[in-house]
C-alpha cells in the first residue's frame, strides 16, 4: 500500500509539472499524506518499509511498469492525464476495500479506511475537473458502473464494500 500511494503522488507530480493542473498537485500532497499513515502503520509494527525514496522508482516490477504507463499516457493530453488521475484513484479503492475485506487488525482499518475515503474524494476531484476542463464524462476503467457510482456517493465509513480487483489482480 506504501508503493501504491507514492505511484499515486509520482504520477501527480509529474502531470503537475506537465499540464499545471491544481488538482494533480493537490492531490499529490494529500498522497504524501497518504504515504505517511501508512509508513506509521508499518514502523509500529516493526515491517519493513519497500518504498524507495527515488521518485518514480518503485521496488515492486508490476507497479514500476505502471508507473512508466500511466506517466506516458498522462503526457498526452489534460484529458488523458485526467483519466489516468482517475484510473489510480479507482484501483486504489479497488485495491483498499480488498485489504479491508482482509483484515480484523484495528488500526489497519482505521488508517485503510481514512486512505479510502480520501480516494473517494480524489476520484470525484479528478472526473469533475474532467468535465469541467473538457466537457467529457469519465468513464470508469477499472470498476464496473455500479461500483463507481457507489463509489462517487460514498460518505465516510463506507470502506467495506466488495472489491472488483486491483494492482495484485493484474487489472491494469
Amino acid at each position: 500500500m506504501r508503493e501504491e500511494e507514492k505511484l499515486a503522488r509520482d504520477v501527480y507530480a509529474v502531470l503537475y509539472e506537465q499540464w499545471g493542473l491544481p488538482v494533480f498537485q493537490n492531490i499529490s500532497s494529500s498522497e504524501q499524506t497518504h504515504m505517511d499513515a501508512v509508513k506509521n502503520l508499518l514502523d509500529g509494527y516493526g515491517l519493513t518499509d519497500p518504498m524507495l525514496a527515488e521518485a518514480g522508482k518503485f521496488t515492486n516490477p508490476e507497479l514500476q511498469s505502471l508507473y512508466t504507463d500511466l506517466v506516458a499516457r498522462g503526457s498526452q493530453s489534460v484529458s488523458e492525464a485526467l483519466k489516468v488521475g482517475a484510473a489510480i484513484e479507482e484501483i486504489d479503492i479497488l485495491d483498499l476495500q480488498e485489504s479491508l475485506a482482509q483484515t480484523v487488525n484495528v488500526d489497519v482499518q482505521r488508517v485503510f479506511n481514512s486512505l479510502l475515503n480520501g480516494s473517494y474524494n480524489h476520484l470525484r476531484a479528478f472526473t469533475s475537473t474532467l468535465q469541467t476542463q473538457t466537457g467529457e464524462i469519465y468513464q470508469p476503467q477499472y470498476m464496473d458502473m455500479e461500483a463507481y457510482q457507489a463509489a462517487l456517493g460514498s460518505a465516510a465509513g463506507n470502506g467495506g464494500r466488495e472489491s472488483q480487483g486491483g494492482w495484485r489482480g493484474g487489472r491494469h
